[in-house]
């Protein structure tokens, strides 16, 4: 018995439902398929007390999702009225943000099926890493990204072509400290940063700004030919073999770009073709020395060109890029340009999906915006003081 399967019986109420849950619940404790391991018959009554709480359980879960579906309703609503808003020009007054909190289940605990068999725990869902992102470009387009000698060398790259594009130091360092620990490597990845035993990878999210799979293909649908035209360009002026193996690099980014373009520019859309073995190893160009800067510098700039497009001109700062960063560039821009006094009042809420919001427990600890913009400012100065953010603030230069 789940939640869900709460929801699939919403169109029921009182009694009807409460005895289709009990059904369904007492069910479900009888072994299924042979899965499990078998257990003594629990006894009368024990089963009633479990069918009594589960009757308290239902009733105030019921109760609860009613409330929270209200609630993330308007979320969305005044999400929606707030992008017509800014679309016609229109200005944005404090009402048209959900002022309160997100409620909170404080409900009966879901009781435990005395007849339910014992089963083993749900295996972990496996996350791509590194290595299955770099033998994707090998086996779909014969290619191995160009890694650098060393961190240091791609930090390097990474600064010349961010600072070139026109993000500020203070910008480049503060994200990647934020993203990357202030220690990451190029090739960090979400959930093993810090290298221990029990480290496993929880997301695709690579490098010091963290992209994710599906970030890399709409990058390089959407920049893939100014890609291009860099690389060219760096090709031009060599010769021999280091010319070869950029024309040959050069070849296998079109191939890339023509398969990121071959659906509608839509971020679902992108998602669907980053868990294929060719979006995998799309996603491995973040590993290449000439393709990797240039997915991370673009992950930034395309908020700080979002931003600007939409009349906001001042610098933003890191935190404020970071905003754009994890909420998505309209979500964070919303949380830009609100004045500091909203910034006190407004729930973080505003600006997530629900599920979104519920998996990030930062964004519920900080529940208004002014609090997560202070706890993501406070995080940057902690971990920028590490040798990977001093290394990246060096090769910034003054």
């Amino acid at each position: 018995m789940n939640i869900t399967s709460l929801r699939h019986y919403r169109a029921l109420t009182g009694a009807a439902a409460l005895q289709l849950f009990l059904a369904v619940a007492i069910a479900a404790g009888g072994p299924a398929n042979g899965a499990g391991t078998s257990t003594p018959a629990p006894s009368a009554a024990a089963m009633a007390e479990y069918k009594r709480l589960l009757a308290a359980y239902l009733a105030a879960r019921a109760a609860y999702d009613a409330e929270s579906d209200a609630y993330w309703n308007s979320i969305a609503q005044k999400r929606g009225s707030r992008s017509g808003k800014r679309a016609s020009r229109t200005p944005i007054v404090l009402d048209d943000y959900v002022l309160t909190q997100p409620p909170v289940y404080t409900g009966a605990p879901q009781p435990v099926n005395p007849a339910a068999p014992k089963r083993p725990p749900t295996p972990r869902p496996y996350v791509p890493v590194v290595a299955d992102f770099v033998n994707a470009a090998k086996r779909e387009f014969g290619f191995v990204p160009q890694q650098p000698h060393s961190d240091l060398d791609f930090k390097r790259a990474y600064a010349k072509v961010a600072l070139a594009a026109g993000l500020t130091k203070n910008q480049i360092v503060r994200v990647y400290s934020f993203e990357a620990t202030g220690n990451g490597t190029y090739t960090v990845q979400a959930g093993l940063e810090y290298n221990t035993p029990t480290a496993h990878a929880i997301t695709a999210a690579l490098g010091y700004n963290q992209l994710l799979n599906s970030n890399s293909v709409e990058l390089m649908a959407e920049a893939g030919d100014q890609f291009l035209q860099a690389l060219k360009a760096k090709a031009a002026q060599q010769s021999g073999q280091q010319q070869q193996a950029l024309l040959h690099k050069i070849a296998v980014v079109q191939k890339m770009v023509d398969y990121a373009s071959s659906v509608p520019d839509d971020w679902s859309q992108h998602e669907a073709l980053a868990n294929t073995p060719k979006g995998l190893a799309i996603h491995a160009m973040n590993l290449d020395i000439d393709v990797g800067p240039m997915l991370q510098t673009e992950k930034l700039l395309m908020s700080v060109l979002f931003a600007r497009k939409h009349g906001h001109d001042a610098e933003l700062t890191a935190a404020e890029l970071e905003m754009m960063n994890l909420t998505g560039d309209g979500s964070g821009l919303d949380m830009v340009v609100m004045p500091q006094d909203w910034r006190l009042q407004v729930p973080t809420s505003n600006f997530f999906q629900r599920r979104g919001y519920e998996d990030n427990p930062v964004a519920q600890r900080n529940n208004v915006v002014a609090k997560l913009i202070a706890a993501t400012d406070a995080t940057m100065d902690k971990e920028s003081k590490k040798q990977g953010a001093r290394d990246l603030a060096a090769a910034c230069g003054n």
